[in-house]
């Protein structure tokens, strides 16, 4: 009859210490449409099943973004936040459990007959011991356990944006370089060009107008120089932030190959340096509903969702007693000397429940406040959410009319450069003036520099697509 007691009464602690004031957590509904924009067939593919290892297809960057996914400070933050964050979900699992230690005590104080009377005891001790009834530890156990897992997605995120940040920078860089070698060129045809007027000028066959003309069209070139310059410096010191170190110079972009092109007079044409390869891999895109399992931010929002839930639970069973436990088991004498001899031995039990009956409306505030975090986190996730849409529908918009744009630009940068050999072969020929060859020069320098940037452009929205979609983490 003991023993089936005991049983019982063993069962019902479990049953109390099992139970949870924390509200069912359910998902929030993702706010925003079915599919993305203009979008008619979504595919299954998802970037975060294509490693960035295969995104990127030229060396020379993949071991750069090697390099900094191993240097970069931002990325070793995040890293060392998951372990300080499982520390603290560490610390609140053992909350669950007894404290037992080794304690000694020694007191000495008058008797009732005037003289000292000593007590001495040592054995183990267990403090104030926390059982958890209406799982007020447990609801933080998993609050602290959802932080913790919300940590990882953090730094994956993290891993995401410095991919994406590396490949946008060497790739502006590569295309400072064409620019730059682009604009020496036509410096030196606009200088060629300004001593041929000068020397025209001189000799009473041209007027002010083409000499001034020609020395404000130099100028400018030699401005975009100095500008070209500086924006080269600007990509590498981003890049070497981003690297956490000096890019070694094996692992910038490959120097541009710029083509000869004269016309039939003898005049170099300043053509734009040839176009790199293609270096990135296009990423399809599925359905925005995809987002809520790909994006690494999206699943750090939900996590800090789940600790906010579970923080209403331990706000509610806050209301209800505190129970916790106080027991030693030891030897005690009055002398130092007989702590261990026979008969000294014993233990003590002082069990506690504290029933908050008035605290001035703490409780009350502290589950207003839990709500009210669970409330933000809910509307932080729906942001994320709704963030991630518009990321995906931008790099989306970009890729259905940039590669139109760079075709239209292409074909606009080949119909100047032949502008330009007309203009020069028809001033040759004393059918034009001057100012002609001038103008389509200036046309198709800034043609040029134009096809230039969009091509950037269409690299860095291959980039922020894949990101958006939650690829560069998986390895």
């Amino acid at each position: 009859m003991t023993h089936l007691r005991f049983g019982a009464l063993s069962l019902a602690v479990l049953a109390l210490s099992a139970c949870s004031f924390t509200p069912k957590y359910e998902r929030p509904a993702a706010p925003v449409a079915a599919t993305f924009p203009d979008q008619v067939a979504p595919v299954a593919a998802q970037a975060d099943n294509l490693a960035w290892r295969e995104f990127v297809g030229d060396a020379r960057l993949r071991d750069l973004i090697a390099l900094a996914l191993a240097n970069n400070r931002d990325l070793r933050v995040a890293t060392l936040n998951i372990e300080q964050v499982r520390a603290q979900y560490q610390i609140r699992r053992a909350d669950q459990f007894p404290s037992v230690g080794l304690a000694a005590a020694g007191n000495r104080q008058p008797d009732a007959n005037g003289g000292i009377a000593s007590t001495y005891s040592v054995g183990l001790a267990l403090s104030s011991w926390e059982i958890d009834f209406f799982g007020r530890l447990g609801s933080l156990k998993e609050a602290a356990l959802a932080q913790y897992l919300a940590s990882e997605e953090a730094r994956h995120a993290a891993q995401t944006s410095l991919v994406a940040a590396v490949a946008s920078s060497w790739l502006s860089l590569q295309t400072n370089d064409e620019l730059l070698a682009l604009t020496q060129r036509t410096v030196a045809t606009r200088e060629d060009s300004l001593r041929l007027s000068k020397l025209r000028f001189d000799n009473g066959a041209t007027s002010a107008l083409d000499l001034r003309q020609a020395e404000s069209l130099t100028a400018a070139a030699q401005s975009a120089l100095a500008q070209q310059r500086r924006a080269r410096a600007l990509d590498l010191n981003a890049l070497t932030l981003l690297v956490g170190q000096t890019p070694p110079a094996g692992l910038l972009p490959a120097p541009p190959t710029m083509p000869q092109a004269t016309t039939a007079n003898g005049v170099v044409v300043p053509v734009a340096p040839v176009p790199a390869a293609a270096m990135l891999r296009d990423v399809p895109a599925g359905l925005p509903s995809d987002l809520l399992a790909r994006r690494p931010d999206i699943r750090q929002a939900e996590q800090q969702l789940i600790a906010a839930n579970a923080n209403i639970g331990a706000a509610r069973a806050a209301f209800f007693p505190r129970i916790s436990l106080t027991a030693s088991a030891g030897t005690a004498s009055s002398s130092l000397s007989g702590l261990f001899e026979s008969g000294s031995w014993g233990f003590t039990l002082a069990p506690q429940a504290l029933l908050p009956i008035f605290d001035a409306g703490r409780n009350n505030a502290n589950l207003g406040s839990a709500k009210a975090a669970r409330d933000i986190a809910v509307a932080q996730y729906e942001k994320s959410i709704q963030t991630a849409f518009r990321e995906v529908a931008d790099a989306l918009a970009g890729s259905a009319t940039l590669g139109d744009q760079l075709t239209a630009q292409q074909v606009q940068a080949t119909a100047e450069a032949e502008r330009f050999r007309l203009a020069e072969l028809r001033y040759r020929n004393g059918v034009s003036s001057f100012l002609d060859v001038l103008d389509a020069q200036r046309s198709l320098f800034t043609t040029q520099q134009a096809l230039a940037q969009t091509r950037l452009a269409q690299q860095q929205n291959q980039v922020a697509l894949y990101k958006a979609l939650g690829g560069g983490w998986t390895e």
